[in-house]
């Protein structure tokens, strides 16, 4: 029941395992030892290598290598997904999202443009476009824990080691270096500073 839309167009190792009623769309590369469940798309347009690609999982114009990728995961657009990569049920990885060596609890959504690395996501955490963990220190790697139901604002970095708790909010372009509680709300901003007739004083 594998169906291959154009065959001339798609690559699959040998020792490459697909289930029932998988899709495999056009200028799809699958190598290694990658393991598709049943009833999953896959493509157009990506790369999976050494990878286990969990029942009804959808994946398209993105890159995966050792990572896992639990049921009904929604991958892409332009996603990659690094070694030790761990998806749970129902995760959301969005356009130009980056995820490597973290575990994403179910139902989370990282919709687009981020960052997460070395990290552990709880159950149902959204995390806002352009949010980083920064995770290297210029020596070591640290990680960063996002508790369950946790709202992550855009443009948010995370300053690991930091460990943010259940249900709490990080306000939208805050620079996090501290735990923060559960049923919080976390926002770190500089003041803002408004400064009247500034162009006309600067054309004088």
């Amino acid at each position: 029941g594998v169906t291959i839309i154009n065959p001339s167009s798609v690559i699959i190792d040998a020792r490459v395992k697909i289930g029932k009623d998988v899709i495999i769309h056009p200028f799809t590369i699958i190598k290694g030892t990658t393991t598709i469940a049943e009833h999953s798309i896959i493509g157009p347009g990506t790369f999976l290598e050494n990878c286990t690609c969990l029942q009804g999982c959808h994946i398209e114009y993105s890159v995966a290598k050792e990572a896992i990728i639990g049921e009904d995961c929604l991958i892409g657009p332009s996603a990659y997904l690094r070694p030790g990569t761990v998806l749970a049920k129902g995760v959301k990885v969005g356009d130009f999202v980056e995820i490597k060596n973290s575990r994403i609890g179910e139902g989370s959504k990282i919709p687009h443009l981020s960052y997460i690395g070395d990290s552990e996501l709880g159950k149902k955490v959204n995390i806002g476009a352009g949010t980083i963990t920064c995770n290297y220190d210029g020596k070591q790697k640290h990680r960063t824990v996002i508790g369950d139901n946790a709202f992550v604002g855009s443009n948010t970095n995370f300053v690991a080691p930091v460990e943010i708790g259940k249900n709490s909010v990080i306000g939208a372009g805050s620079t996090i270096t501290k735990d923060v509680p559960d049923n919080s709300l976390a926002v770190e901003r500089s003041p803002q500073k408004i400064i009247n007739n500034w162009l006309k004083a600067k054309d004088n």
